[in-house]
């Protein structure tokens, strides 16, 4: 039987910090700087001290009673003083186990573990543990890692090149933070201008120029445009932190993941209970046949900030190689998709906004002259994310699309501004619905979408497929093709 490290008696403390409002208050009494007001306060200074010693004793206490017991079969933590609440898991039903060396706990010797099944709700760990690095070892001890030496079916570590694209690509969205830095760096020049030109005229009036608002437009734009640059900029540092060192290998049973440099992380992954691989693309990545693969896996990923990343950047030809050599399939052509005829249906909505954005740029200098230059570049600065996803919904119409073939399923959507192809087998499948809108009914299409087991209900979706498609999708699926005759 062993404890969690000591340091766990903080974090135990903590939730009864509560306390401390009763020291505040006195503080706060004594701020006066009365001579005998803090006189008395460093006579009951004892109080103080008894409190803190409180919360500290709670702490101590519950770190006390919470206990650890690795046994042949599971791990079983209790923990609890009056209630005692006993959670087990077996080994044989973990579907990922993470352990975590944070930089701050390794002068310390400790480390956190995570253990995650099938069962978990809402991407939480099934069991939280910190540890020492002895407790962590007894523990690793027994749960299944993927074999050394011959035994090892695969091995991929990525250039960190691959990691530095990657970590631009998936950084709180470069194209985005590029886009509203430009935005506000050329929008403060031109609306200094414009509202010069107003206030000078004002002045041969008043002869009052508040020259300073003026000048404080563009700093203040600048500022707003720097700082969306810098959020990204440090989004994309903290990925290449977590994410260099990237490195994965398997056997037959396991896949093992070691990332991060100041944080370093390992995962165990047991590739039976992988739901399904997501290969993740943007316009861009697409141009270049590059792909990101994630999978989904309870327990994996689902961290706040981190992504369920399996191959950080690979060439699409090169999928087959890595893929299959961990139990997942690269993929095949699309056996059910949509018409070419359909593409309105994909591309109507940016195409209307576009439209729509258009007429703005002659009627507004019409009613308003002095702002013709400052709504030019903002319309120009509205035309162009609607154009992009004009392109993006193109590209999607043309290779979307929904594949079964033996044990397994792919389907091809786009969502946003991503491409998605979702790789699972069958008997991850919990749910198939299909949808039409009235525009669908007159066409005989419909909107056919997947769910698989996981974490959270997540959908994928494939728009204007034939209701004949459909409901052979559903047959091969074993599902009633009954249901869409109607």
């Amino acid at each position: 039987m062993y404890h969690e490290h000591p340091l766990r008696i903080l974090k135990y403390s903590a939730k009864n910090i509560w306390l401390l409002i009763f020291p505040l208050l006195r503080g706060v009494h004594a701020i006066t700087l009365d001579a005998d007001v803090v006189y008395n306060w460093l006579k009951g200074a004892w109080i103080d001290i008894l409190i803190i010693g409180l919360i500290i004793v709670f702490g101590f206490i519950r770190w006390y009673f919470s206990r650890i017991t690795v046994t042949d079969e599971a791990i079983v933590h209790t923990d609890g003083v009056f209630v005692k609440v006993r959670k087990a898991i077996a080994y044989n039903r973990l579907s990922s186990v993470t352990v975590e060396r944070s930089f701050y706990l390794r002068p310390f010797g400790g480390m956190r573990v995570y253990c995650d099944t099938c069962a978990g709700i809402f991407q939480s760990s099934d069991m939280k543990l910190m540890v020492s690095r002895k407790v962590c070892t007894e523990i690793m001890k027994n749960v299944p890692e993927v074999e050394s030496g011959d035994s090892i079916s695969y091995r991929h570590k990525p250039r960190l090149m691959l990691v530095l694209l990657f970590s631009v690509f998936f950084s709180s969205s470069f194209s985005g933070a590029v886009y509203l830095a430009a935005f506000f760096f050329k929008g403060g020049d031109i609306a200094k201008d414009v509202i010069s030109v107003s206030l000078g005229k004002i002045a041969e009036e008043t002869s009052k120029i508040p020259i300073l608002i003026v000048q404080k437009i563009p700093a203040a734009a600048i500022g707003i445009g720097s700082f969306f640059l810098a959020t990204w900029f440090l989004s994309f540092a903290l990925n290449m932190l977590r994410y260099s060192g990237f490195a994965v290998k398997s056997d037959n049973r396991l896949i093992e993941i070691v990332c991060g440099t100041f944080t370093r992380r390992r995962y165990m992954i047991t590739a039976e209970l992988i739901n399904y691989a997501d290969l993740q693309q943007n316009l861009v990545m697409k141009f270049f046949k590059a792909v990101t693969v994630s999978i989904s896996c309870a327990g994996y990923g689902s961290a706040k900030n981190q992504l369920p990343v399996i191959f950080p950047l690979k060439k699409v030809n090169s999928l087959s190689s890595g893929l299959e050599r961990i139990g997942l399939c690269a993929g095949c052509k699309n056996e059910f998709r949509p018409r070419i005829t359909s593409i309105w249906q994909y591309i109507w909505s940016p195409v209307i906004t576009a439209a729509a954005i258009y007429p703005a740029a002659l009627i507004i200098p019409e009613f308003f002259p002095k702002l013709a230059e400052l709504a030019y570049f903002g319309i120009i600065m509205a035309e162009i994310p609607a154009i992009w996803m004009i392109f993006v919904k193109t590209a999607a119409a043309v290779t979307s699309g929904i594949s079964i073939y033996e044990d397994r399923i792919m389907i091809r959507y786009s969502r946003w501004l991503g491409f998605h192809t979702v790789v699972a087998e069958r008997s991850r499948l919990v749910r198939m619905r299909v949808t039409q809108t009235p525009f669908q009914r007159i066409s005989r299409k419909c909107t056919v979408s997947l769910y698989f087991n996981g974490e959270t209900s997540k959908r994928h979706f494939v728009k204007a497929i034939k209701i004949s498609d459909a409901e052979k999708i559903a047959v091969l699926l074993g599902y009633d093709s009954l249901a869409f005759k109607k």
